[in-house]
């Protein structure tokens, strides 16, 4: 028997160890990852069939991790199963069958519902599945930051943008890491240690918010990570992370969630500092 105590344990020790995983025991891995919410459900044979493996490969994958079989890993996962989670990929594939059957057009009104519908579920799963211990640690690197900046690029870049901008609103100093030019090297440059790197980056992580992570931990400053898995190569490197995975509609990621937990973190943090203050205030009121 695994002495992994519980399935966040479990994942914790999988995000560890997955660099050194074979190609076919990653691909299992961010499957069981994606799916742990409902994966008590599954046989062995539809998840190796999911994953494009043999059967045996799952048994690996569990015994690597030190379990006996694929069973008792499954076991450990049956605490958090609701029984009320709707998984993604259900959803998907109902749209996908919708269009693929040849039924009447959608309307627009129809193709509007389906997509915010995508979005609620997103919304569903990031409240369901907000980690507080990453989110109390993500809040105190941005309290105790000199300088905050700010990386996020393609789809992400209106995510970083927003948090920037929301940032600026505080007393922090904010740098949006534009990139404006190809100048990402000159703009990441100057972080130190004692400033913090906020990088959004969704699968297949751009490189350029990649890069910015490494020179942020070259330089030791603190680095936050936004993204869609804790498998994710900028999490592995993380002082803390915080995971979002969107609903997605016809093919298209939602970004709702993304941006419902960077203002969020925004509003954490102004309450952080606004306490600070009334804190300070307090402590400076005896000379009148």
């Amino acid at each position: 028997m695994s002495g992994t105590q519980n399935a966040d344990d479990l994942m914790a020790r999988i995000a560890e160890e997955y660099d050194g995983l074979s190609k076919q025991l990653k691909v299992i891995a961010k499957y069981v990852e994606a799916h742990r919410g409902t994966l008590v459900l599954e046989r062995i044979a539809d998840i190796a069939s999911a994953c494009e493996v043999q059967p045996s490969a799952i048994v690996r994958f569990a015994q690597r991790f030190g379990f006996a079989g694929f069973s008792e890993m499954q076991a450990l996962f049956r605490d958090s199963y609701t029984g009320t989670a709707v998984p993604v990929p259900s959803y998907q594939q109902r749209i996908r069958s919708l269009i693929d059957t040849g039924q009447d057009e959608l309307s627009n009104s129809e193709l509007t519902r389906s997509f915010v519908a995508a979005c609620q579920q997103g919304l569903d799963d990031l409240s369901q599945n907000l980690d507080p211990a990453q989110l109390d640690a993500a809040v105190e690197l941005l309290l105790r930051a000199d300088n905050i900046y700010v990386a996020g690029v393609r789809r992400m870049f209106p995510i970083a943008s927003y948090i920037a901008y929301a940032l600026q609103h505080t007393q922090k100093r904010v740098h949006l890491l534009s990139g404006l030019g190809g100048m990402f090297r000159e703009q990441i440059r100057s972080i130190a240690e004692g400033d913090v790197l906020i990088a959004i980056s969704f699968q297949p992580y751009g490189k350029e918010t990649r890069y910015c992570a490494r020179v942020a931990n070259q330089h030791k400053a603190g680095l936050l990570v936004i993204t869609d898995s804790q498998l994710s190569p900028l999490a592995r490197s993380a002082d803390a992370y915080l995971t979002v995975k969107e609903g997605t509609a016809f093919a298209f990621r939602s970004m709702t969630s993304t941006i419902c937990l960077c203002q969020a973190l925004f509003i954490a943090l102004a309450y952080r500092l606004e306490l600070t203050i009334e804190e300070t205030k307090d402590t400076g009121g005896y000379d009148d």
